[in-house]
């Protein structure tokens, strides 16, 4: 399958003005102002664009951040990654691999086991919580 393609136009139409200026025009939230930077149930986090999963509640934890944090993606295929180097500095910035949304930065300083810090913005995710897809597959 490939990749999602609108227009600016239909993507702009289809999000919010945050949620379009972080996944489409590469911005950030500022921190601890997401809605899913505290979120502690166990669910699955989608790409706010194309609904594709990207983490899952168990692999998110508190990086102090203020920022949604995740040490790995919900599988290989999920996201990809490029060199950022914008704002006077080289970090690596993480997509999704489904429609080339912006979704944060990943870093080296998370916890075992890979040692990886998903840095995510809420505006760039949705959250499916583990109860209401347990419903929706029982129903």
């Amino acid at each position: 399958m490939g990749k999602m393609s609108k227009t600016d136009a239909e993507w702009r139409e289809m999000l919010t003005p945050e949620a379009y200026k972080v996944a489409r025009k590469g911005g950030t939230e500022r921190a601890f102002t997401g809605a899913l930077w505290d979120e502690k149930r166990e669910g699955l986090y989608r790409c706010v664009c194309c609904n594709q999963p990207l983490f899952e509640g168990a692999t998110k934890y508190d990086s102090g951040t203020g920022w949604p944090s995740y040490w790995a993606p919900v599988n290989g295929d999920a996201v990809w990654e490029r060199e950022d180097r914008g704002l006077f500095m080289v970090r690596t910035e993480v997509l999704c691999s489904g429609c080339d949304a912006h979704l944060g930065h990943v870093f080296p300083d998370g916890p075992a086991p890979t040692g990886l810090r998903y840095c995510m913005n809420s505006a760039a995710l949705t959250f499916e919580p583990a109860e209401a897809a347990t419903a929706a597959a029982e129903g």
